[in-house]
C-alpha cells in the first residue's frame, strides 16, 4: 500500500518545490488547490493544473472559497484595498488574509482523512515570508495537534513543511536541484499576465534568484 500526502499547492514556487519533494521521498501526491478569490485566482488555478500535470498527479481537489471575499481585510482579496509595491516593510502585511492558512488545513485535513492519508504538506516558509503570523512554525506544530486531536483514533496524520526554516535562494537552489518545473510557477499578488516585479512576492521571489545565482524564468513587467 502506497503512503500518501496530501500537498496544499497554490501554484508558487515554495509549495511546488514542497510536492516535487514528497514525491521524492516516494509519497503518492494528492493535490489540493484553493481559489480564494485573490486577485490572480485564475493565473493559479492555470499554474495548478500545469504543475500537478507536470507531476503526475492522478487525484486533485480544486476547492472554491469565496467567503473570503466577504471577510475582506486583505489586498489579496479586497481589491478596494491596493497590494504593497514600496517594499517590504516589517510586520505583518495587508496582504495578509486573516487566518487563510488556518483554514486551508482545516479543510485538508478532512481530505487527507478521506484518502486516508500520511501526510499534510504545506509550503510554509517563516524566516523568508512575508511575515505572515500562520506561517509559523509553532502554528502549524500546535495545529497538528488539534487535527489528530479533531480525527478518528485510527487517523494519525503528520503536517509537513520542508520549506519553513529556510531562505528564498535556499529554495530555489533545492528546486533546480530536483528538476522543479519553475517556469509554470506563479508568485506575483497583482498580475496574471507578466508578474508585476514590485509586489513583496515578487521581491522575495526575485531576490531568491538573484542570491542563488539563477535567473528566473518567469517574464516580469518591470
Amino acid at each position: 500500500m502506497s503512503k500518501k500526502a496530501l500537498c496544499i499547492m497554490s501554484g508558487g514556487m515554495d509549495s511546488t518545490l514542497v510536492a516535487y519533494t514528497m514525491r521524492d521521498q516516494g509519497y503518492e501526491i494528492i493535490a489540493l488547490h484553493f481559489n480564494y478569490g485573490q486577485r490572480t485566482v485564475d493565473k493559479e488555478l492555470e499554474a495548478f493544473r500545469a504543475i500537478t500535470d507536470a507531476l503526475g498527479t492522478k487525484e486533485r481537489y480544486e476547492i472554491d472559497l469565496d467567503f473570503f471575499k466577504t471577510i475582506g481585510a486583505s489586498a489579496l482579496t479586497d481589491h478596494s484595498i491596493d497590494v504593497p509595491t514600496q517594499g517590504i516593510e516589517p510586520g505583518v502585511p495587508i496582504t495578509y488574509v486573516p487566518f487563510r492558512n488556518g483554514i486551508f488545513l482545516s479543510i485538508a485535513t478532512g481530505i487527507a482523512e478521506k484518502e486516508g492519508c500520511d501526510v499534510i504538506a504545506i509550503g510554509v516558509v517563516e524566516e523568508d515570508s512575508s511575515g505572515y503570523p500562520d506561517c509559523r512554525d509553532a502554528f502549524i506544530q500546535s495545529f497538528q495537534e488539534a487535527a489528530n486531536l479533531g480525527t478518528k483514533e485510527t487517523t494519525h496524520i503528520r503536517i509537513e513543511m520542508p520549506l519553513v526554516h529556510l531562505q528564498k535562494s535556499q529554495i530555489v537552489q533545492e528546486a533546480y536541484m530536483l528538476n522543479v518545473p519553475l517556469d509554470l510557477t506563479w508568485s506575483c499578488y497583482q498580475s496574471e499576465d507578466k508578474a508585476c516585479g514590485v509586489c513583496d512576492s515578487c521581491r522575495l521571489r526575485l531576490r531568491g534568484f538573484e542570491l542563488a545565482g539563477q535567473k528566473d524564468p518567469i517574464a516580469y513587467a518591470v
